[in-house]
């Protein structure tokens, strides 16, 4: 298999920090039923945006992760843009996301956090 690895980014609230950290930082947790897609975005510019402006007021506390994905499984699926030249994200089906996780490469670490 290649190992070839793109860098993600997953802006996440203090509950779903949480279950990562439950899971050993190596995956993130399954899709609640009103969440069908998992969103991974493809720079931290744009996590921090989302950190700082949807889960800050949220819950009070955002995140920013970072890790790698085989390059081979998301070949698969398309960048998806969805606002400014930065707001490109891939789009997991949540029926997809144990074997995304499957395809992380190393640990996801945390790269900053927010609050309120």
């Amino acid at each position: 298999m290649n190992n070839e690895t793109i860098t993600l980014f997953r802006p996440v609230g203090p509950k779903e920090l949480g279950l990562v950290r439950e899971g050993g930082f190596k995956g993130f947790p399954p899709r609640l039923p009103e969440q069908p897609i998992f969103y991974p975005v493809t720079n931290e510019e744009y996590a921090v945006q989302i950190a700082q402006r949807w889960n800050v007021p949220d819950s009070g506390s955002g995140y920013v992760t970072r890790f790698q994905v085989r390059k081979e499984f998301l070949s698969k699926y398309d960048v998806k843009n969805v606002g400014a030249s930065k707001h490109n994200e891939y789009w997991i089906p949540a029926e997809d996301l144990n074997e995304f996780n499957r395809n992380i490469v190393g640990e996801i670490e945390v790269i900053a956090e927010f609050h309120k």
